[in-house]
């Protein structure tokens, strides 16, 4: 029986690992890639307080590291389900609320099943791709989901957006700021995001927007020079140069294992407060993974101790 058992070794489930441990706590993290996230792929980090710069590897193993010499168990495996241990093949729902508070949790892997008083969830989510050619070949080189991240990289350069939501227009309204120039590439002429933001960059002189239109191919050599876009009406196909393709057509949270158990919300999205607790007692969210409005690193390190916190309690 661990204490806590945390599912994901991104920043949430390591930052809890050493949240958890530091308080007594014996820890097993179960991750069934490789440890550090999506940050691993981040060239450089320069918004995290205290760090002036550094890669996102370096970030993600030194934080690994730190919960290793504490005395994390790590193991390499998926998880498949989640359950309460008087819960048997029964809905959560079919368990009273006394009975939750003195269940233990099960965490089953292809590998064997764990028991932990406590769980903390923090799968993350995944960028929804364009699905395109040599699209992870330029991510870090020219393409990027996060302009908050990695917008000041482009400071004075030509950029384009995907997308038509709300991250979309705030993506472009931020680059506007610092770029030369700001595409806004959409398949439609109407935009799921907020009319008002809409009006707002039309009035910017250095954003345009690219309507009826997405990108089928990707030009450059060891960095990315051009995008080739398919205009959906006539067919046609042109060539626009940019340095940065900042993609903003959704995220995709890992946890559809745990819906029959935990609450989420219509997007996949665990409903948990600031507080991380989920509807079950004993069971945490923690990172991307969490419906909240702003994930950035130092989020996802903040649930993590908030997550890890709370479970130590119990």
């Amino acid at each position: 029986m661990k204490d806590v058992i945390i599912i994901g070794a991104g920043t949430a489930g390591l930052t809890a690992a050493v949240y958890a441990l530091r308080a007594g706590k014996s820890v097993l993290v179960l991750e069934q890639g490789t440890y550090g996230g999506q940050i691993i792929n981040t060239p450089k980090v320069e918004n995290y307080p205290g760090i002036e710069q550094i890669s996102g590897y370096e970030f993600a193993s030194g934080l690994f590291r730190q919960a290793e010499k504490l005395g994390m168990e790590y193991r390499s495996e998926k998880v498949t389900d989640v359950r309460l241990e008087n819960d048997g093949a029964d809905a959560v729902k079919e368990i009273s609320s006394a009975e939750m508070k003195t269940s233990g949790k099960i965490v089953e892997t292809a590998e064997g099943a764990y028991h932990a008083k406590t769980v903390i969830l923090a799968t993350g989510a995944k960028n929804r791709l364009l699905g395109i050619e040599k699209e992870t070949e330029y991510t870090g080189r020219g393409i990027s989901y996060c302009a908050t991240c990695d917008g000041m990289f482009f400071r004075g350069k030509k950029v384009a957006v995907v997308g038509g939501g709300n991250t979309a227009l705030e993506d472009a309204a931020f680059l506007s700021n610092y770029c030369e120039k700001v595409y806004v590439i959409h398949r439609r002429d109407t935009f799921r995001g907020e009319e008002k933001q809409v009006k707002e960059l039309q009035t910017k002189e250095n954003v345009e927007f690219l309507l009826h239109k997405t990108v089928q191919a990707l030009e450059g050599g060891l960095t990315l020079q051009a995008v080739v876009l398919n205009d959906r009406e006539s067919g046609e196909a042109s060539r626009l140069e940019v340095e940065g393709l900042f993609v903003a057509i959704g995220r995709i949270p890992d946890t559809e294992v745990f819906a029959k158990l935990i609450e989420l919300d219509e997007n996949g999205y665990v409903l948990a407060g600031e507080d991380c607790r989920t509807n079950v007692d004993g069971i945490f969210a923690a990172g991307d993974c969490r419906k909240k409005t702003v994930r950035q690193l130092t989020t996802a390190a903040a649930d993590g101790a908030v997550a890890a916190l709370s479970a130590a309690q119990i």
